[in-house]
Order: structure tokens, then sequence, then C-alpha cells
């Protein structure tokens, strides 16, 4: 299926300027003519979905691995995608209680010690492959705005969209014509502070010894690379967002959980549909009382539930409808046609919590589990204390990043899948 962009291609003589010198960009696909550019057949995408209070263990993992084990309550709820998600279990991803959202997907450890400094997340490793490719490197949501599971390089957290409107403004609703020259007239603002910082530093350059050379070095490499992520917002500005025959009028209420979910993974799907974006992370938070009959306490109180009996009634009630959900995301991928492959193909979809045991803030034996993407499913596997970023790295290099390590991984990929 042909795929037009109708935005401007950069021209091929683009230079980078800053520091006393002039660096050509390497070709890009921008840099095509802007008509003649098509989705590659072998377009991959990528969704990380990270329940931040976990799933009660009984009814998350089979009782037996390999291809012939029984299907978990949780896991019966995907029966119909048996053949296309693989399970496991022993993986890891350091201590630190809740605050290992911190690292869910970048792999760093000892996020509750003193100096503690994050690395970039797998999500925006992938999403600066090939950032041009679409209007957005990558879609980074969460129940709040200030708890992403997105890093960048240098350590620093992304914001998230938090509101299924903004998600949906965002992705489809065009600016006015005011707004978008106001938006374009921020742009060259920018464009101008960063001239005037390349400018400077290229005096201070001078006066530097090599340590501090090298630093220097490394924030203007990130200040090239906005550089280059400026002018790719300006094209897009100017692009008319996709028109999908979809519409949302107004935000849920955070406590129709159900009703958030399907509205949230429906805006993934049509996002990865229409090209928007190929890399999509979710921190899903539980602060409230979810409107499902039978549940009348707090969720993030539920998963403390110590094994109380009433509080896991309710507790299983919650995470049964939160695997419903996941259930339709992964159908709705399914039934999407794109060069004689489903979506859900061409998309690895993870599935993971940070924590193993909500109950009592354990970050062992992790509930992990791998949809699409074309990966040899269908299978249970249990790990003895294997590093989660050992599944990233694979994932990475799924996303055609040919990584030897990521995070703490001690393979790049995880022993028995492929």
């Amino acid at each position: 299926m042909a795929y037009f962009s109708f935005k401007k291609s950069i021209d091929r003589r683009t230079f980078l300027r800053g520091s006393g010198v002039s660096l050509a960009l390497p070709l890009l696909g921008a840099m095509q003519p802007a008509f003649t550019q098509e989705k590659s057949s072998e377009t991959r995408r990528f969704v990380a979905v990270n329940a931040h209070l976990g799933f009660y263990s009984k009814n998350f993992f089979p009782t037996k691995v390999g291809s012939n084990y029984e299907l978990s309550p949780y896991l019966a709820e995907l029966k119909d995608h048996r053949q296309q998600f693989s399970v496991f279990s022993g993986l890891y991803n350091g201590s630190g209680s809740h605050e290992t959202e911190q690292s869910a997907l970048t792999g760093a450890q000892g996020v509750m010690t003193q100096g503690f400094k994050n690395s970039i997340s797998l999500d925006q490793l992938m999403a600066a492959k090939d950032p041009i490719a679409t209007r957005y490197p990558s879609l980074i949501v969460s129940g709040a705005v200030h708890r992403s599971l997105s890093w960048t390089k240098s350590g620093a957290r992304l914001q998230a969209v938090d509101s299924l409107m903004a998600l949906y403004k965002k992705l489809f609703v065009n600016g006015s014509e005011k707004e978008v020259k106001a938006q374009l007239k921020e742009i060259v603002r920018g464009r101008s502070v960063i001239d005037t910082i390349l400018a400077e530093s290229s005096k201070v350059n001078k006066t530097l010894d090599a340590k501090d050379k090298a630093k220097l070095d490394q924030y203007l490499t990130s200040v090239r690379e906005l550089e280059i992520r400026l002018q790719q917002n300006q094209d897009w500005i100017k692009t008319p967002k996709p028109k999908v025959d979809f519409e949302l009028t107004e935000d849920p209420k955070k406590v129709d959980t159900v009703a958030r979910l399907d509205l949230m993974y429906k805006l993934f799907t049509l996002a990865l549909q229409t090209d928007s974006t190929r890399v999509i992370s979710y921190n899903m938070l539980g602060a409230h009382i979810p409107a499902i009959t039978g549940v009348n306490t707090e969720w993030h109180n539920l998963s403390h539930h110590g094994k109380d009996e009433g509080k896991l009634k309710q507790l299983t009630l919650i995470e049964f409808e939160v695997m419903k959900c996941f259930n339709r995301f992964l159908t709705g991928l399914k039934e999407v046609k794109e060069n004689d492959q489903s979506l859900l193909d061409q998309t690895a979809v993870l599935l993971m919590s940070n924590l193993g045991n909500a109950s009592s803030h354990d970050n062992r034996n992790l509930p992990v589990l791998v949809a699409g993407g074309n990966f040899n499913h269908g299978s249970y596997s249990s790990h003895s204390f294997v590093p989660l970023a050992n599944l990233h790295c694979q994932l990475a290099n799924y996303m055609g990043l040919n990584l030897d390590k990521f995070g703490n991984s001690k393979k790049s990929s995880l022993v028995g899948f492929s």
C-alpha cells in the first residue's frame, strides 16, 4: 500500500552550523521527494504498557512451561490470541518498590540510591532511530503527566499526555490558522535561541580543557538534535493531520477504568494505523476506585491485599477487566490489515509491570507478556533471576537497533524467545 507524505522534503544540502563547523546531514528519508516516499512493507512498531500496580501472580502465571501450558485465569482472557503472545516469569529489574517505574523501560539500577541517574528509555532509543518518519517519533502517555516511562539519554524524565481528549487532539485535530502561525513563530524563536547557543559555545570552547570540551560536545550534540527536531516540527505543523472515522467528544472520568482503557487503546491503534507514530509507551496508574461492579475500594489499596480474601476478590475483578481491555486492543490491531499482514503482526506489544508482588513491594518475578511482532509465540518460559533488560535489548533489535547491551542486560535476548 503506497504511503503519500505531504510534508515538505528536507534539502539534501542541509547543514547543521555551530562551534565553528558546518556538519552535513546524512541522506535521510525526508530528503527524498515528498510524493515518492512509501511506507516499507517491513514497517515495525512498538507499544509498551506498564501496569504500575502489578498483577496478582497466581492469576497471571501458568503452572507449566512450554507451548502446551494451560492458560492461567488472566491469560484465558487472551485465548483468541494464544499463538500470538509469549509469557515470561523470573525476570527482574532491580529493587525500589513503586519507584522502579522509573527504570521500567531503562534498565537502570539503584533507583532508590543517592545520586541515582537514569539512562535513556527503550521507547526513546527506538524513536531516535528514524525520528522524521512520522509526525511523532513517540507517544508518551500516562495516568499522570509527571509519571511517564520515558527518559532522555541525559536522564531527564519526559512529560506524558494524561488526558484522552488531549491525546485525541494531538493526533487528529488540526489547529486553527492562528494557532499554526503561533506554533511556527515559537519554532523560529527556538531556532534563534539555538543559533545563539551554538555561536556562544564556539567562543567558550576555546577556553576549556579536554574534559570540559568533552562535556560541552555532549551538550552540543543534544542541541543539534533539538535543531533537527525543530525543523521536523516546522514541516509537520504545515501538514494536515490524518482524518479518521472516529470522534472523541469528552474525556471519561478517571474512575471509568474500562471505558478509558478501551478508548486509550483505540487511539493507540489509530495512531499506529495512520502512521502518526510507531512507538508508544503507557504507564497505567490506579489511584482511584474503579467504577466496576463489586469494587468499592481504591485500587492501590487493593494491590496491598496482604492475602486478604476480600481485597483479593476486588483486585481480581479489576485485573480481569484490565486483561479484557488488553484483549480487545490485540483484537483491534489484528483486524487492521496492511501489506498482507495485520497491524498486530507488525507491532511488538509489551505488557508488563515494574512490580512482581505489589502487596510486598517486591520487584522480582515480574509479570511480562509480549504479543505480536511476528515473533515465534505460543509458549510460556520460566527464567531464574534474569534481567528484564535482556528482553528490552531483544525488542530494541526487533526495531532495527542492533544492540549488544541495554541497561543492565546480560545478554541481547531472552533464551528460548525468538
